[in-house]
């Protein structure tokens, strides 16, 4: 792509069409310089694992990775961008089919488009992966410049730059992206020392149906194993496939990952994989996949091949706060939407995405959409936040 004289010693801006074809140290260098801030989601491993399984890069998947890396006069990369032409709008958990509809009505053509994120995987982070130094804000700035860039010489009618942090959101609207905002549930470790501990922070109605879900769920002769790192083998791995497939195809109709994508990342990251299975007469029975960040329990993935009432927040989320406590993590993040984690515990927050549009009427269009969108979001919030679970006040008998 075109070189960048600012204030940066001739930074280029480059396409790779492969997370292999980059050094995965390089990667890394810009994408988790902190290990106690470490993103599962956007290092080399898990990126490559997506491309090195086929769940992303032919056309059949309408992931096609076009990366960006930021490089100095040295060829030495300064920052990095996980990037892709999509085809379709799905696997993205921030929906434009609406967008994509209406502009398609008015005789444009919205696919293909740039997509600046995870793919399938609506887990809030930086996607304007700068190495840390001099000039970082700089290079951020640039890094969307080319970003920006790569669409229009693509002929894509946007780009969408999704889960990104708060402070890059704020930075991109400088360089006229659109402004948009959603919600997701997060729960936070108030330095607990037991799961008593934090139910001793809920109202009393809220602790009781939390002890019976609790019991309600492990009431049919289940067990629960939590597996990590070299412990988990390839018999896990089926288990689990099992699960992810039963519940996704049920769920959404099209499961995202195959088979092969769970065996490369046991390979590439098992020290980061937890998985928290339930067993029935000796036989796996549901599961849920976590990933271990530098200060976060990331839940992702959950499947089941066997009904049992309350297993699903058993496994993925009070098993998940369990693993908090004791590992002393600040927070567990359990994906996307779900407003049914509001009563165990888990708290409303906002999340963020920037979207440049290439058309201008689009462009007003959306923009008008998404001022209106951002108020009900801040206000739903607000709401829900009031209507948690903690207790209002120290009266209650704290068990």
């Amino acid at each position: 792509m075109s070189a960048y004289v600012n204030e940066e010693p001739r930074a280029v801006a480059r396409v790779v069409p492969r997370i292999g074809d980059i050094q995965a140290c390089a990667w890394d260098a810009c994408a988790n310089p902190d290990p106690a801030t470490y993103d599962p989601f956007v290092s080399h491993a898990f990126l490559g694992a997506l491309e090195d399984s086929g769940t992303v890069g032919g056309r059949d998947t309408g992931w096609l990775p076009h990366h960006i890396t930021l490089e100095d006069s040295a060829r030495q990369i300064s920052a990095c961008m996980p990037c892709y032409i999509k085809l379709h709008s799905t696997g993205e958990y921030v929906f434009d089919f609406t967008w994509a509809e209406a502009y398609e009505r008015a005789g444009g053509r919205y696919y293909p488009k740039l997509q600046a994120a995870v793919p399938f995987t609506p887990v809030p982070g930086r996607r304007l992966l700068v190495k840390p130094g001099e000039n970082a804000k700089n290079r951020e700035v640039l890094l969307a410049a080319a970003a920006v860039e790569l669409s229009q010489r693509l002929g894509a009618s946007s780009l969408h730059v999704t889960f990104l942090t708060k402070s890059e959101w704020r930075r991109l609207a400088d360089l006229r992206f659109l402004r948009r905002t959603d919600q997701q549930f997060h729960w936070y470790n108030e330095q607990y020392a037991t799961f008593d501990d934090f139910l001793a922070q809920l109202s009393s109605r809220k602790r009781k149906t939390i002890r019976k879900e609790r019991a309600e769920a492990l009431s049919d002769g289940l067990s629960i194993e939590k597996i990590s790192g070299t412990n988990i083998t390839e018999a896990h791995w089926d288990a689990f496939h099992k699960f992810y497939m039963n519940t996704s195809s049920r769920k959404w109709g099209r499961p995202y990952l195959n088979r092969h994508f769970f065996s490369l990342l046991g390979e590439a990251m098992g020290e980061r994989c937890l998985l928290i299975l339930a067993k029935r007469s000796g036989r796996y029975v549901a599961g849920a996949l976590n990933f271990l960040g530098g200060d976060c329990l990331y839940g992702r993935y959950w499947g089941a091949i066997e009904h049992h009432p309350c297993l699903h927040f058993e496994i993925c989320y009070y098993q998940a706060i369990d693993y908090a406590i004791e590992a002393g993590l600040p927070r567990v993040e359990a994906g996307a939407q779900g407003e049914h984690k509001l009563t165990r515990g888990y708290r409303p927050v906002t999340t963020y995405s920037a979207h440049w549009i290439q058309d201008a009427n689009l462009r007003r269009a959306i923009a008008s959409y998404l001022d209106d969108e951002r108020r009900e979001v801040a206000e739903t919030s607000a709401f829900l936040a009031a209507c948690g679970p903690y207790r209002k006040d120290g009266s209650e008998n704290r068990r």
